[in-house]
């Protein structure tokens, strides 16, 4: 037996929380009847799910992308004015949705995957995973801004956010965040009074960049596929 939200995620259809929705909403039936139970399990092997009428099937396999985001390039499936997203540059035979997003003017690496829970556990705070960015600043960087930095600021009136910052040069930081806010890194440079001229993201955990460019993507390999599980305590094969 399963929660039935779990299997909904690893359907790959969405996140785990809006799973929840649904259920909620009334849009998931169990063979044939409306579940708004959100303990609710069932299974798999049983159990028919629908979702607006729509069957949901666990994937025969499971996929995760590493793509380098190229700018004005949307973190998005898709988009009602026809700008390019990740899905157009990612071509592949399975439906795939990116793991949390970077900026329209950012750059760099972002995951997809056919794996809700994945996901949704990639980018939970408590696993404190770590996300590298390469900033370039209009102002050059002071003692005084990195302090600021990795001691905290405040980017609205309710959260205060930190930062492991190394400097590469008077313009130029590597910023290592594990929090997920929007536009956190512009805002945090610009709250110690400077700006983001150009991001670009180069590690995710233990994922690197390296040398893919912009617009390309790849598998990850078995190797990486296990260790990423391991870092959000998922099972493994």
């Amino acid at each position: 037996m399963i929660r039935l939200n779990k299997f909904i995620a690893n359907s790959g259809v969405c996140s785990r929380r809006k799973a929840d929705e649904w259920i909620k909403e009334g849009r998931v039936r169990v063979n044939g009847e409306v579940v708004k139970n959100l303990g609710g399990k069932i299974d798999p092997e049983k159990d028919r799910v629908e979702i607006d009428g729509n069957r949901v099937l666990l994937p025969e396999e499971e996929i995760i992308i590493l793509f380098n985001k190229p700018i004005n390039c949307l973190t998005t499936v898709s988009d009602p004015f026809h700008r390019k997203t990740v899905i157009d540059y990612v071509r592949v035979p399975y439906r795939i949705y990116p793991v949390g997003r970077l900026d329209y003017d950012t750059e760099g690496l972002i995951l997809l995957t056919n794996s809700g829970e994945l996901a949704f556990r990639l980018m939970h705070p408590k696993y404190e995973i770590d996300k590298v960015y390469r900033v370039t600043l209009e102002k050059p960087i002071t003692s005084e801004m990195v302090h600021s930095l990795e001691s905290g600021v405040e980017i609205d009136s309710k959260n205060l956010v930190s930062a492991k910052v190394k400097v590469q040069s008077p313009h130029t930081i590597e910023v290592a965040i594990h929090q997920g806010k929007n536009r956190q890194v512009k805002r945090m440079v610009q709250a110690v009074g400077n700006k983001v001229i150009a991001l670009k993201r180069i590690r995710f955990g233990f994922l690197e960049l390296g040398s893919l460019q912009p617009g390309k993507w790849r598998f990850l390999n078995k190797e990486e596929i296990m260790q990423l599980k391991k870092t959000v305590r998922l099972p493994w094969k």
